[in-house]
């Protein structure tokens, strides 16, 4: 069941939650025809990085989602910290600002006391980050084949606890439906025809999604944000998985950061999916509380084309088509394969 105390710690944003959104739905960032669209519902609530000062040194990790988030979020922290002892567990280090639990009352003094170099994550689309953009940070993009993702989001899904249920759904200041249980739906292929085709009723313009959030637009707008702009790396989940030891160098040459190769292979072993899994419960979000199992849930298989035998092949063919509609050719291709 849902915490009270955490339920009265929420009720603070309420008043100042309409405000915030006014405040952001005015914002016109740079080259965007229209204002930036406010993302609010059981899970977002963009107006949060109202709160965040940013810093010029900052790091944001943008997903989707289950595309490799928590996995970058280890990678990160060890070339951040690079053998040192880190002064908390992952996943409160780095937490995911737009998600509108804890209140930004409450977060935005936490990020601003942290003396290191903040690595924050986001899963908001680039339109709706656009506000809060800063030149002179930088981002990692992950990316996923969207079938892989979204099995990755099933188990997600399925493992939710009441715990979780209560904090998306019962928490004051839910704009639009609460998110529905995942029985009510007969299983994950009608579940994928919902999220392929239905976008969520509060995240205006979105075609797919449902019950969670768009892959196809997250992608899409960041990839063109990444055209134009020199700070945003993207990096795939396959690439990851393939040479993992390449792409976190990579990554540190894009944070600027100098790798000391006597610690490089301690820092590769560390962000292995068999180290991962061995201790979730220090890197999923709340130690892995939300969903049955504990984090060992939350870091489940870490593999790919587990769709194979579960999708049809014309739900099949309605991915492939959805992603050429909704992507860029490069994009399109980028997404299911990676780069190597």
């Amino acid at each position: 069941p849902f915490c009270p105390r955490l339920a009265r710690s929420l009720r603070s944003t309420i008043a100042s939650s309409a405000s915030r959104a006014k405040l952001s739905r005015a914002f016109v960032a740079p080259d965007m025809a229209s204002p930036a669209p406010v993302y609010q519902s059981h899970h977002f609530d963009s107006t949060k990085w109202d709160f965040v000062k940013p810093r010029d040194d900052d790091i944001v990790i943008v997903t989707a989602y289950k595309s490799g988030t928590t996995w970058m979020q280890a990678v990160i922290s060890e070339i951040l910290f690079q053998g040192k002892e880190k002064p908390a567990s992952v996943g409160d280090m780095s937490p995911w600002v737009d998600l509108r639990v804890p209140p930004a009352e409450v977060l935005g003094p936490q990020l601003e006391a942290q003396e290191h170099r903040r690595f924050l994550k986001t899963h908001l689309p680039a339109d709706a980050f656009m506000p809060y953009f800063n030149p002179k940070a930088k981002y990692v993009y992950v990316g996923r084949d969207g079938r892989d993702a979204f099995m990755s989001l099933m188990n997600h899904y399925e493992k939710a606890n009441d715990m979780w249920y209560g904090a998306m759904n019962e928490a004051p200041g839910r704009v639009g439906p609460p998110i529905p249980h995942f029985s009510e739906h007969g299983g994950i292929p009608a579940l994928f025809d919902r999220w392929l085709s239905e976008g969520w009723p509060t995240l205006e313009g979105e075609t797919d999604g449902w019950p969670f959030w768009s892959l196809f637009k997250n992608a899409r707008t960041w990839w063109e944000l990444a055209a134009e702009q020199g700070n945003v790396l993207f990096v795939h989940f396959n690439d990851m998985k393939q040479d993992l030891q390449g792409e976190i160098l990579r990554i540190a040459e894009f944070l600027g950061v100098e790798v000391n190769g006597e610690l490089l292979p301690s820092m590769v072993k560390a962000c292995t999916f068999e180290e991962m899994h061995k201790n979730a419960d220090t890197v999923a979000p709340l130690n892995g509380g939300l969903w049955e199992g504990g984090g060992k849930s939350f870091v489940f298989k870490g593999t790919n084309q587990r769709w194979v035998g579960v999708l049809s092949d014309s739900q099949v063919e309605a991915y492939l088509e959805k992603a050429r509609k909704e992507l860029p050719a490069e994009c399109a291709k980028w997404l299911e394969n990676g780069s190597k």
